[in-house]
């Protein structure tokens, strides 16, 4: 069977800020109906290459293609992508209703049909009673879901979106994130995610693109980026790790290579393992994180209950094969 075109498709993209390499030489392709996370710290380039594809910014070098067609030199409003921000960008003196409506109105559709689709779009944002509203009535969740509405609606064969959730709090964010999934699949549509925070792209993404000084780290789906990190900024920056140097790991396994372990990966155990000082315990309500002193090296371990104090000696077993090498 052919493979299929991909949604997205980055050649030797580059962008330079003055002597700043913001993005280097970067080839990536997005599949059709793909949840793809664009994950790293600030500066990164993550969002630089979103802005590309938006049309925001034009590379330096390189070619964008949006489902097979060159859209590099294209303006914004000439891409079949939209763009949801993290300050939602929402019109005030208009209506949930108008505000929504108003990419249809731009675009020349009949009243008829945008009647129709800003309804459906409210449908699919949990939103059908708020088309009467002004976005100062609405919470900032609700806001979201109406710029989200407003992105959709126009039915864009990619959905753009810089770092979205940003500005909620903690709950409200990790509700949107099952609603946003949920979305993505009813729509079918491939969305492009841009965030800092790991643990929103391992839960939303198929795959994730690891960015770090203007060039992927590592690509994969989000079992495969936690489970076998390429590189110590990964296993550093997804999820939390313990980073042994080859002297460490010497110390500790025998092997003089640098590896990577998981602190879940390691077991508190009554007899049987290596002996361990507790040098400080962090209660994080569904599990407790140990920083604990082995032989003069300092280790991040995860239990999920037990009681535990400072300068307490405990017995803890670390398995060879769970070792990443870096």
């Amino acid at each position: 069977m052919a493979k299929s075109m991909p949604a997205i498709a980055l050649k030797g993209l580059t962008k330079s800020f003055g002597t700043t390499k913001a993005v280097d030489n970067l080839n990536l392709e997005i599949g059709q109906g793909e949840f793809f996370s664009m994950l790293g710290p600030s500066g990164s380039g993550k969002t630089t290459v979103l802005r590309m594809i938006a049309g925001f910014e034009y590379p330096t070098s390189g070619t964008v293609a949006l489902a097979g067609q060159d859209v590099t030199n294209l303006a914004p409003f000439d891409r079949d992508v939209n763009t949801v921000f993290q300050d939602y960008a929402l019109f005030n003196h208009l209506s949930v209703f108008e505000n929504i409506e108003y990419g249809l109105k731009v675009r020349k559709i009949s009243k008829a049909e945008r009647t129709e689709r800003v309804n459906e779009a409210l449908r699919t944002v949990r939103l059908a009673d708020f088309g009467d509203r002004k976005p100062a009535q609405l919470s900032g969740g609700q806001r979201q879901r109406i710029a989200l509405a407003r992105a959709i609606v126009v039915k864009p064969k990619v959905l753009l979106l810089d770092e979205p959730l940003g500005a909620l709090d903690l709950k409200l964010r990790e509700q949107m994130q099952i609603e946003l999934k949920q979305i993505q699949r009813e729509l079918g549509i491939t969305f492009i995610f841009v965030t800092h925070d790991q643990e929103e792209a391992l839960t939303l993404s198929d795959r994730i693109a690891v960015f770090n000084n203007g060039r992927i780290e590592q690509l994969g789906t989000p079992q495969e980026l936690y489970e076998k990190p390429a590189s110590e900024f990964v296993a550093g920056f997804v999820g939390t790790s313990n980073i042994f140097s080859a002297e460490q790991a010497q110390v500790l396994f025998g092997k003089k290579t640098k590896v990577a372990l998981r602190p879940e990966k390691i077991e508190v155990v009554t007899r049987g393992g290596n002996q361990a000082r507790v040098i400080e315990v962090i209660y994080l309500g569904s599990f407790i994180r140990l920083i604990l002193d082995v032989q003069g090296i300092q280790i991040k371990a995860t239990v999920d209950s037990g009681v535990f104090h400072r300068d307490q000696t405990v017995q803890i077993k670390m398995n060879v094969t769970d070792l990443v090498a870096l």
